[in-house]
């Protein structure tokens, strides 16, 4: 009895890339939940320092002796720019300093009004950054990327290993059917 047959693979060939397409869409569709969701607790905290920054009231709220870490803490940070995009004040640093923005975005947030982005200021440092412009300047919260970063590698040794059970489990089915449809039910 040959168990690899020309139907067989004709078979297999389309349920693996069913099976592939699948397992690709759901890693995406998390990923991206992941990602977004990142972004929310920064978008609250800009919106607010914005529209009391905008109402004219003071930066108090902002503690600048409070300094967030950026390539170590987890905590949400807060940079308020001014309208020509130099720092005022706020609590995100990088090696003792506030570091400079990538080129080009409070430009970008002039024109529609906010941005977000993934920042990456260093190597080993990736912040999830909300911008936006209020009537005097900017005002950017972010806050490190590490942990939901460590959430999508985790993701995709879970879709991978489901893929490969999924692979496994198909090749015992079409086998054992196969198996079973020669023995039982010979042409």
């Amino acid at each position: 009895m040959k168990l690899i047959t020309p139907h067989l693979v004709k078979v297999f060939i389309p349920l693996v890339f069913v099976m592939t397409v699948s397992a690709g869409l759901v890693y995406i569709a998390v990923q991206q939940n992941f990602r977004m969701n990142a972004n929310d607790p920064q978008v609250q905290i800009a919106e607010d320092f914005a529209a009391q920054l905008s109402a004219g009231q003071t930066l108090n709220p902002i503690n600048p002796n409070l300094d967030v870490d950026m390539a170590q803490s987890l905590s949400p940070f807060v940079l308020v720019y001014d309208d020509a995009g130099q720092i005022i004040t706020g609590s995100g640093k990088l090696n003792g300093q506030f570091p400079a923005l990538p080129a080009g975005v409070l430009d970008s947030v002039k024109k529609a009004g906010e941005e977000r982005i993934t920042w990456q200021p260093q190597p080993d440092v990736r912040i999830a950054l909300v911008i936006i412009r209020y009537n005097a300047g900017y005002v950017a919260v972010g806050r490190s990327l590490r942990e939901v970063e460590q959430r999508e590698s985790m993701l995709g040794i879970q879709v991978l290993g489901a893929w490969l059970a999924g692979l496994v489990g198909l090749i015992i089915l079409i086998a054992g059917g196969e198996f079973i449809f020669s023995r039982y039910f010979p042409q």
